[in-house]
């Protein structure tokens, strides 16, 4: 399954942490995490069969990532749920004004989360509408929000320290190793109270060994 770990205004210096990895098709091709020449706004990977992502940051701190709910995907579906996170990344819609802008049955069943420096919100198509989260740490994988498949990791990392390796070590508890489909990278997001935003990334091949980890940091403006 697919995991995003956010702590959301429960560390005294990040705002915002976020763990996540992510799980696909070894046989889809993506680009690694880098600002995008067309849209250099954003940092993130790259799907480069639908051009959308699963997680990324924008330079002016806007976060969104997004998880595919397991059994939902819709052959009719009118756009790719990749495009749901660029979307955001690249609007000037608050998170809470973004859920009303999209038409929801134009894709197969999808977890979005969605935040700037002052809001979290989670929207999904399985569960009939969107929420503003509180202050407190969440777990999504395959399902909705804060499911028992999620629990076990997500108060691991209640306990985990904000900083990149120990999270990374976190999320190698939960990487799947297989042949066909497996995870894919791992990332983590640092936001903190200066604005300032640290981002790796770290890719694994099919037999789950680590490549090369890019790190980004960038301070917003303002």
């Amino acid at each position: 399954m697919c995991l995003i770990l956010v702590a959301w205004r429960q560390h005294p210096q990040y705002p915002l942490v976020v763990a996540a990895n992510r799980d696909e098709l070894h046989a889809r091709p993506a680009q690694r995490a880098g600002f995008w020449q067309d849209h250099p706004e954003i940092l993130a990977g790259r799907d480069l069969e639908a051009k959308g992502t699963w997680l990324g940051v924008s330079r002016s701190g806007r976060f969104a990532a997004v998880t595919n709910y397991r059994g939902g995907r819709d052959p009719h579906a009118a756009e790719s749920r990749g495009t749901l996170v660029s979307k955001f990344l690249l609007s000037d819609l608050a998170p809470g004004k973004y859920p009303s802008s999209l038409n929801p049955a134009s894709y197969s069943g999808f977890n979005l989360l969605v935040a700037d420096r002052d809001d979290l919100w989670w929207l999904s198509n399985r569960d009939g509408g969107s929420r503003r989260l509180d202050p407190g740490s969440y777990a999504l994988g395959n399902l909705l929000l804060d499911t028992p498949e999620v629990m076990g990791i997500k108060q691991r990392f209640a306990g985990t320290p904000a900083a990149v390796e120990p999270l990374f070590s976190l999320l190698a508890e939960a990487k799947i190793v297989a042949p066909g489909y497996g995870t894919r990278c791992a990332s983590v997001l640092l936001a903190d109270n200066d604005g300032r935003l640290q981002f790796a990334e770290r890719p694994f091949d099919p037999a789950g060994a680590d490549g090369r980890t890019v790190r980004y940091e960038f301070r917003r403006p303002g």
